[in-house]
């Protein structure tokens, strides 16, 4: 399956075009590697680096789908590998007592 068309229908972005344009302007890392082309294939066990929503997004290829279904089943077409985006990526240590 193409690696635009798997990314559109995985829900990652709204349509076909955006994906595509992701692919195309190198921001797509594909088991590690760059690759610029929309039509490159993808199966299960590839794993995906691509920045979505202001992060950077690592998921592993579970299945092709063969439709742009729900949101419940585009997420059952992939494992996020990336660490949890609820947590704060700057943590704030609590202040130490001043010294006497």
């Amino acid at each position: 399956m193409r690696v635009d068309k798997w990314l559109w229908q995985a829900r990652f972005f709204k349509t076909r075009s955006l994906a595509a344009a992701t692919v195309s302007s190198g921001h797509l890392r594909l088991n590690g590697a760059k690759t610029a082309k929309p039509g490159h294939a993808v199966g299960p066990g590839d794993v995906l680096t691509f920045p979505h929503g202001g992060r950077i997004r690592v998921v592993r290829i579970l299945a092709c789908g063969t439709r742009r279904g729900p949101a419940p089943e585009a997420q059952a077409l992939y494992d996020d590998l990336a660490p949890d985006a609820a947590e704060p990526r700057d943590t704030v240590l609590p202040e130490a007592p001043p010294e006497e």
